[in-house]
């Protein structure tokens, strides 16, 4: 515990992302009453996405954004940003979900990707991106059967997967802990999520969108012209309205029946050396997942930090900026983690922690709830990947608020909710019992694992990797 806190000692507890000179000014806020054809609730990658999509799709169509605080303020400001084809929070996820329709949203997920690149390409999005892979690592032998079986999967849904020997996999990230590994090569990497938020940002300015900043929704209802959100200092009637405010909720009081608001903690070292570098390898440059029961997660930014993350946490009512994740104490785990993951960079100081909420749901992928007679749309419960994930979400939530036809809304996704999630005090109260009993599962079992096998009846697949 005192190494990790000696590592600690000197760090912002603010996310390294959204620390950078390239961030830009926000956008004035929302100061009287206007009109839009569309209107799009948050400034993450979901509500980026949107509006590039929406204009793209039909430039004469009038646009309009706001953000409660500024773009990338959110979760699209703190996550990994490993990047993946999923566009349901993984393979197992897909095939737990949506068993027939596994090839289908593969293949979708395939295409979006490409969708991504071409347009970080077509409207020069400087975002750090790097298309070095992605690498699951079984934490000890025991869990190499788990990689067999999503080797088996990756395999047979079209995907170029490679299973690695411990040897294979210490040649790759050099670990103690790591028995095998998982590589996908193909349409896999990171990317700079700060900068990927600003460049999408600039460009959906280009396109002509207004964007408002610190303009956060206080209230919608429904008129003959379709929905009026009323803002601090003033109001927009638009005709269609896409909530892209995922773990925040915001938009409708029932949207918190389904969606939790989870914290994500990540930890950034300060730059390696190259001779830290060469003692972990990582030539690839890949993003990495661990087997853990409480998974880890770790990947190279683009100035040779390790970012590390992980270690799941609750605060009473769905609080979505906590002040106590604004100190040490929360990281501590974490960061013993990453000492016990790279026991050769024991010199290595951590200069970025923090956390940031998550919107958690049975479903662990997004999902859509209809308001004012559909002229009102929720897209969000994004639980991980994200980045891209979300602008497929994104350009399905359009087609349903315009009602469009496509084959995309005829799949189980588009067309069913994830299940209700209790209310407090029993949300808090069983998300403690549920972290105590993963932290401790491996090691001391018993009720343990009936209390684990019980939350993931309720449609929670808390141990899946």
């Amino acid at each position: 515990m005192k190494l990790a806190q000696n590592a600690l000692r000197s760090a912002k507890f603010t996310s390294y992302w959204i620390d950078n000179d390239a961030r830009p000014e926000a956008e004035a806020a929302l100061n009287g009453d206007t009109t839009c054809d569309l209107l799009i609730v948050g400034g993450g990658f979901c509500g980026l996405w949107a509006a590039l999509q929406a204009k793209e799709a039909d430039p004469g169509r009038d646009v309009s954004l706001i953000e409660a605080k500024e773009v990338a303020n959110g979760a699209s400001g703190r996550p990994a940003a490993i990047l993946s084809t999923s566009v349901m929070h993984g393979i197992d996820n897909t095939e737990r979900m949506f068993p027939g329709e596994v090839a289908t949203l593969e293949q979708l997920g395939m295409e979006n990707m490409d969708g991504f690149e071409a347009t970080v390409t077509k409207y020069k999005i400087e975002c750090d991106l790097e298309w070095g892979g992605e690498l699951t690592v079984a934490v000890g032998e025991s869990e190499l059967p788990q990689l067999e079986h999503e080797h088996a999967l990756f395999t047979k849904y079209g995907h170029e997967a490679q299973l690695l020997n411990r040897n294979e996999v210490q040649a790759e990230i050099t670990s103690p802990l790591f028995s095998g590994g998982l590589m996908i090569k193909k349409q896999s990497g990171t990317v700079h999520p700060g900068k990927l938020a600003w460049g999408l940002k600039r460009t959906i300015l280009e396109l002509g969108v207004k964007v408002y900043e610190n303009t956060p929704l206080l209230d919608t209802r429904k008129t003959e012209a379709g929905v009026v959100v009323k803002t601090p200092n003033g109001s927009v009637t638009a005709r269609k309205v896409l909530l892209a405010t995922n773990a925040f909720a915001a938009g409708h009081k029932k949207i918190k029946r389904r969606v939790v608001a989870i914290r994500d903690r990540i930890v950034v070292t300060e730059p390696l050396s190259d001779e830290q570098l060469a003692r972990i390898g990582w030539k690839s440059r890949c993003g990495i997942y661990d087997t853990r029961t409480q998974l880890n997660y770790m990947r190279l930014t683009a100035d040779n930090r390790i970012l590390f993350g992980g270690r799941l946490g609750y605060y009473y009512g769905n609080e979505t900026d906590p002040e106590a994740d604004k100190k040490a104490d929360p990281f501590v785990p974490l960061v013993e983690n990453f000492f016990k993951t790279f026991p050769q960079l024991e010199d290595i100081k951590i200069d970025y922690a923090w956390s940031g909420p998550i919107g958690l749901t049975t479903r662990m992928a997004v999902h859509y709830q209809s308001y004012h007679d559909g002229n009102m749309v929720f897209a969000g419960g994004y639980s991980g990947f994200g980045v891209t994930a979300s602008r497929f979400g994104a350009r399905v939530g359009l087609d349903i608020l315009d009602d469009k036809n496509t084959p995309e809304r005829q799949l189980t996704f588009a067309k069913t909710l994830p299940g209700y999630v209790p209310g407090e005090p029993l949300r808090w109260l069983g998300f403690k019992i549920t972290m105590y009993a993963l932290d401790t599962l491996d090691a001391k079992g018993g009720w343990r694992k009936l209390w684990v096998r019980m939350v993931e009846k309720m449609g929670f697949p808390i141990t899946m990797h």
